[in-house]
Order: C-alpha cells, then structure tokens, then sequence
C-alpha cells in the first residue's frame, strides 16, 4: 500500500471517530445583530420575557389550559431614546392584540405600549387562526407610549422595565360570542410574562 493511501485512509478514521456533536446542545442565534465596528458601549440594554398561559390573571371562573408560548425581546440603543422589540409566539390561535402593560407580577394594569399588529393604538382582526413565528417588530420610541404614560419620556417606560414593574402579554379573540371559551379565545390575555432587565 502506497504512503499516501495510508496517509487518506488513517485522516478518514480519525475523522470518523471524531465524537458527533451533541444534539442536546443549546442553540445560541443572535436576535439583534451589532455592528462588528460598534464599540461595547453602543448596547444600551436588552429586557425580555418568556410568554406563558400560566403567567396570566384570568377573571374568576376562567380557566387558560392554553399550550401557546412565546417571547418579547428589547433592544435598547446607545442614546436611551430607541428601544427595538420582537414578539415570537407559537402554537397560538386568533391573536389579535400584544401590548406593554404597567404593573407587578400577578396584577392586571394598562396598557402603555401597543406591539401587536404594530405600535399604532389599532387591534388586529378577530378569528384569524394559527400564527407562529415573529408576529411583530419594529421600534418603540417616547411618541408611542399611551394610557398612564402618554407624553411621559422613554426613560418612564425605561423605569418599569428594569424595575419588573411591566409586562408583555398577547390577546386572542375568536370573534364568536361568548369570549373566554378556550385557547384562541382569551380577549384578556392568553399569554404573559414578566419584562426582566437582561443586561447588556
């Protein structure tokens, strides 16, 4: 056997034998990209949220046994005065509204910024089946900000994000009389979670 037989055959073994990679490995992919030339500093922070049925509070003899899920990104710019957001949701049907809402974990409060279908003060339609995936992105800005903290800067919405005292929940309406009849049903809110400060 020539010497460069042997040379392919034993690169092919080692490369064979080489363990698989872990398929239970987390998957990292960058949801806000960043400007390879921008400095450290160019990040003004990053809030987010899972969205659960569990997290939401139901009016009294309702019960949310919906299996949807999502989440909210935040995105803040270097100068404080722009804030990025994604809305990712799955397995979740008629969504019609998601907003900002002001107040603590496990109080219902108002609404101070629309996300869903965009940040004008206007609901989606009713009875519009399954939706997956990103529902809704754009930027947030002190221009959007409505309820108790219309004409208020950035910075008050910024208060509330850091301070856990703001959540991001979705609505869902089938537009069939009753409401609160199931998943796909829930004008209140069918999924909801707390903004955590992630840093930056």
């Amino acid at each position: 056997m020539s010497r460069a037989l042997s040379l392919v055959l034993m690169s092919g073994l080692v490369t064979a034998c080489a363990p698989a990679p872990d398929p239970t490995a987390p998957v990292h992919v960058a949801v806000f990209s960043v400007s390879v030339s921008a400095s450290p500093t160019s990040n003004g922070g990053n809030f987010g949220t899972p969205l659960a049925a569990a997290n939401e509070v139901m009016p009294p003899g309702v019960v949310n046994d919906s299996r949807a899920r999502g989440n909210a990104i935040f995105h803040l710019n270097a100068a404080g005065d722009t804030l990025s957001y994604k809305v990712i949701v799955a397995n979740i049907d008629n969504a019609f509204m998601s907003h900002i809402h002001r107040a603590a974990a496990g109080v219902n409060g108002p609404i101070v910024v629309w996300l869903y279908p965009s940040t004008a003060p206007v609901p989606g339609p009713f009875g519009q089946g399954r939706i997956d995936g990103v529902i809704a992105e754009g930027t947030i800005t002190a221009a959007n900000l409505v309820g108790p903290l219309a004409g208020a800067s950035l910075s008050a919405l910024l208060d509330d994000l850091r301070s856990g005292n703001a959540y991001v929940n979705v609505h869902t309406n089938d537009g069939v009389a009753p409401t609160n009849t199931g998943p796909g049903d829930f004008p209140g809110g069918e999924i909801r979670g707390q903004v955590q400060d992630r840093g930056h």
